[in-house]
């Protein structure tokens, strides 16, 4: 059994990690610690093994989230998630798609551990209130109160309109058009007036140390930075955490990983990922699954 309920749960336990840490690489250490665990476990006092795994790597999820959060806060520049490559299958899960997307992902960075574990197990994976309970340490009561106030603090800050797949796709077409025309008016006109754009370089790729805010200002930044590369950048449309996103690679060689927030038609977030250290997912799909 033990081997049957973790390989047929792998996906699903690794997509509550990444929700949990917005990191792949924290999310598979996580991954490995639950099934080392599980692998010491009396397995036939186990009656919902799917229950008792996501409890794991919650917990486990929950002490690497803990460690980390305080690494992040000597991070060089802004802390953006590590993009992934996603199968086709994520983006048809609309709510699965938007629960791994950037503009969610930086907003679950806001809460606290324990919120954000409650938020991803409750909204994502719709645990009941009890198995909440038992994986963060806390009662049934105590865990509606944390849900109710982290729903109250995303839908604060999440987008408040449905945005398909399409006018994603749409806006950062008409994105890369501009850019490699060096057409700074173009790249204008697909900004939203107020746009706000973080880039994450991890201190080892030249990026932006902070937000870049106004459609202006975020034309010019893009547009400068072609500008100097020229013919050796090219930009190619993929699917990165389950929206359309762009990649940019320069002289052939991956330089960064573009993804967007779309409202009205217009990019109203811009995230742009150059550490080298988030890049290394790109090189073939992976499965999240809920």
């Amino acid at each position: 059994m033990s081997d049957d309920a973790f390989v047929t749960h792998r996906s699903l336990l690794f997509t509550v990690a990444y929700e949990m840490l917005g990191s792949a690489a924290d999310a598979e250490d996580v991954v490995q610690e639950t099934w080392l665990r599980w692998a010491g476990v009396d397995h036939d006092e186990v009656r919902d093994a799917r229950a008792y795994l996501v409890r794991i790597v919650t917990r486990q999820a929950l002490n690497r989230l803990r460690a980390v959060s305080r690494r992040r806060e000597d991070y060089v520049g802004e802390w953006l998630p590590e993009p992934l490559l996603t199968t086709p299958d994520v983006a048809e899960d609309v709510e699965l798609a938007e629960s791994v997307s950037f503009a969610m992902l930086t907003v679950l960075e806001t809460l606290s551990p324990t919120e954000r574990a409650v938020f991803v197990l409750r909204e994502v994976f719709v645990t009941p209130y009890d198995e909440i309970a038992e994986a963060v340490g806390k009662s049934p009561a105590a865990v509606r109160q944390v849900a109710h106030r982290a729903r109250e603090h995303v839908a604060a800050r999440r987008p408040h309109t449905t945005v398909s797949v399409a006018e994603t796709r749409g806006a950062l077409e008409a994105f890369r058009r501009a850019v490699e025309t060096g057409d700074l008016q173009s790249l204008v006109d697909v900004l939203a007036p107020d746009v706000v754009a973080l880039s994450d370089g991890g201190g080892i790729a030249q990026a932006v140390p902070r937000p870049i805010v106004g459609a202006d200002k975020v034309a010019r930044l893009f547009g400068a930075g072609l500008a100097r590369v020229g013919a050796a950048m090219s930009v190619d449309p993929a699917q990165v955490n389950g929206w359309p996103a762009l990649i940019a690679r320069l002289d052939g060689k991956l330089d960064g990983v573009l993804a967007v927030r779309v409202e009205g038609g217009l990019v109203t977030e811009l995230y742009y990922v150059r550490n080298p250290e988030k890049l290394t997912r790109l090189g073939g799909e992976m499965t999240l699954s809920r």
